[in-house]
């Protein structure tokens, strides 16, 4: 599946506001706004997919700033279109080596599909996400504003991807907090990430491991076919299924990070 080099018409109007109104807060400060994730990747489903931003400035924004950010582009305040928010700043300096650590600014959560969250100490909770995100961004991150991505974001290491995955599928055999079919098409996706290197959206993924492991296909078509509808109308995967396909994918993580000795 290409990349498409914008965004998605219906959410063209809500990005080009949320860069004003980062680039009035932050001022000549800014250095890039970056869609990422399935923006990035060319998967966005309107409806499911949360947009999902980064922002890079230099130097570091004051905490009274972030603030100030994180009300302006807080839902409804700028009502979101998609399901949520995930926006998520860095300091240049940061941004541009690679690091295991969250190492944020500002992490914001909002829109009508997520709680809301304003975290400033990237200390609070777990960095596999925030690692995982720049390693996308690095490699597909779509420019909204400012320098391109791969000028500002450092890729990760693949020890640091592969330690970031280890703890991405832990919390997804957990199971909490996520919707089944996502949980799936996380790990297809993990899996995938394990043997290429490279970065693929998780309806690709999800093709890939159906087509390449046939004992798991019907359960990951069974998580495509869901991924298609709303979060709401999400289907209800079976459990010990999901369970069985994750720790599947938990052992190829294992083995990729054996191989690269983590």
């Amino acid at each position: 599946m290409s990349r498409p080099s914008l965004p998605p018409p219906e959410l063209r109007p809500y990005l080009e506001e949320l860069v004003r109104r980062t680039s009035a807060v932050c001022g000549d400060r800014l250095v890039s706004v970056l869609a990422v994730g399935s923006l990035a990747l060319g998967d966005y489903r309107h409806g499911r997919s949360d947009v999902d931003v980064t922002v890079v400035v230099d130097p570091t924004l004051p905490r009274a700033d972030l603030s100030t950010l994180a009300r302006t582009l807080a839902h409804p305040e700028l009502p979101c279109p998609a399901a949520g928010l995930e926006l998520v700043v860095y300091g240049a300096d940061f941004a541009a080596r690679p690091s295991g650590d969250a190492g944020y600014l500002l992490d914001l959560n909002t829109g009508p599909s997520l709680p809301e969250r304003a975290a400033y100490d990237p200390v609070e909770g777990p960095a596999f996400w925030y690692v995982i995100d720049r390693s996308v961004a690095h490699q597909a991150g779509l420019p909204l504003y400012g320098a391109p991505a791969r000028d500002v974001i450092a890729a990760p290491d693949r020890p640091m991807v592969l330690a970031a995955l280890r703890a991405s599928v832990r919390e997804h055999a957990d199971g909490e907090g996520h919707l089944a079919d996502n949980r799936v098409l996380n790990g297809c996706r993990a899996t995938v990430h394990c043997r290429t290197g490279h970065w693929f959206a998780k309806r690709r993924a999800g093709e890939i491991v159906a087509a390449s492991e046939p004992a798991f296909a019907p359960l990951v078509t069974r998580a495509l076919e869901s991924f298609e509808r709303p979060r709401a109308e999400a289907a209800v995967l079976p459990a010990d299924e999901v369970r069985a396909f994750l720790a599947w994918v938990a052992a190829r993580v294992e083995e990729a990070a054996s191989a690269a000795g983590v």
